[in-house]
């Protein structure tokens, strides 16, 4: 395949070369910061004493609580009159954190988005409908821009409004789109129960993610919709979407190793990792003008791959996101991670599109409740089916976690329902 530019495949030795060029000059910039100016004067750092990236240990981590500190503008390397666009979490005053870019951060942002689009085989003569939600999240107009860059006629739809997103897919023959995952169950359940046949929609590629999801909801995905669909990863902090994509091989999300130096860390030690071990990804930024971030905790789990990719692509490939080191749930002395309850549920085949684990104390004892929509066809009268497929998924979840939960078998489409991520967790003790 046709590549987007050439850094998409820079042979090893290529990118060690640029990620060298491109860390000093991204360590120059942040010491004009009054926030990495001050941290680099504390800690003894000299950024021109950093001559490579197996170097980049040497260097403090920067966390969430970091920009919080930093609030409003003490990373940025410039004038603000120099920025043209800021993105900011939610938050009360003082406790929100910020990300600013310069022009050339956002050409930048939108090149790496294209790149990720195009890698998928989405083309110029592409109709491009992005359900994402635009503003100070910055899925929707990251993906947007580089919709735009490669040429594609772009909808911006937004998120919600299912009718009106099913019309627009039809009446416009979109073939590619951008949808969160819950979102895209939920859009294919609405598309079932108002008849829209196969024929009707012409979707063939769909960019996922926002939120961890598994392998099975993948394959629900395009089982449920007859496209292919491909798995993304981005943050704020690092931009927002295409820090990180998968190629046609759906093997692995390829992170643009000109544009960001990863790392994966134990969560406690902050050790560096080997290839194939799960630890926390940790990303440096090594394009960005405005607000450069270094050792940047992204507190998300995952894990390089090992080896190479049959696409030929040398950038290294992260497996998908499996939690966040804070989502963890420590329930009876064990540690269980949203994920693997979604694992087990998503292979059982009656289940449906939705669940909530519920957190709830009887007593002094914490317990796990876990809700499941069971599909319209297997959500039958006979009690003694129902209660056979209650004691199949608590007995699939104990050999998972190790604790038996509490399961409720409700009827399809009775959880609520979100427009953004889903919440998967409530919990409801004291």
């Amino acid at each position: 395949m046709k590549a987007y530019c050439p850094e998409e495949f820079f042979s090893r030795s290529e990118l060690d070369k640029v990620q060298k060029t491109r860390l000093a000059t991204t360590l120059e910039r942040a010491a004009r910061s009054d926030f990495y100016g001050r941290r680099f004067a504390e800690n003894g750092i000299r950024p021109e004493a950093i001559t490579s990236a197996a170097d980049i240990t040497r260097l403090p981590f920067t966390t969430k609580d970091d920009l919080r500190s930093a609030y409003p503008a003490r990373m940025l390397t410039r004038p603000v009159t120099d920025m043209v666009r800021l993105h900011a979490s939610s938050g009360t005053t003082g406790s929100a954190t910020v990300i600013y870019y310069t022009r050339n951060d956002i050409d930048s942002w939108a090149d790496l988005m294209a790149r990720c689009m195009h890698m998928v085989g989405i083309r110029a003569e592409d109709t491009f409908q992005n359900m994402s939600g635009y503003g100070l999240f910055t899925g929707g107009l990251g993906i947007h821009y580089g919709a735009e860059r490669l040429g594609c006629l772009t909808i911006p739809a937004g998120a919600g409004n299912s009718k009106r997103q099913l019309k627009l897919l039809e009446d416009f023959q979109v073939s590619a789109i951008h949808i969160i995952p819950s979102y895209a169950l939920h859009l294919g359940t609405v598309k079932d129960e108002l008849g829209y046949g196969p024929d009707s929609l012409n979707v063939r590629v769909a960019l996922i993610g926002a939120e961890p999801h598994t392998e099975a909801i993948r394959k629900r995905i395009e089982d449920v919709w007859g496209l292919k669909a491909y798995n993304s990863y981005g943050l704020s902090e690092m931009n927002g979407p295409g820090v990180a994509f998968e190629c046609l091989e759906q093997s692995g999300m390829h992170i643009w190793e000109d544009a960001y130096l990863p790392e994966i860390v134990d969560p406690e030690t902050g050790e560096q990792l080997p290839d194939g071990e799960i630890g926390e990804l940790v990303i440096t930024t090594l394009c960005r003008e405005g607000m450069p971030l270094i050792r940047y905790r992204t507190k998300d789990l995952t894990r390089f791959i090992p080896g190479d990719c049959a696409c030929g692509r040398a950038h290294r490939r992260l497996d998908r996101i499996m939690g966040r080191a804070d989502d963890m749930i420590i329930l009876k002395g064990v540690n269980i991670y949203p994920m693997q309850v979604e694992q087990v549920l998503m292979s059982i085949p009656e289940v449906g599109q939705n669940y909530l684990i519920v957190l709830e104390r009887d007593g002094y004892l914490d317990q796990m409740r876990v809700k499941v929509e069971v599909k319209e066809e297997y959500f039958v009268e006979d009690m003694r089916e129902l209660k056979s497929l209650q004691s199949r998924i608590s007995s699939r979840l104990r050999d998972e976690i190790l604790i038996t939960a509490r399961i409720d078998l409700v009827e399809q489409n009775s959880l609520p329902k979100s427009e953004g991520k889903a919440q998967r967790v409530l919990d409801l003790r004291e």
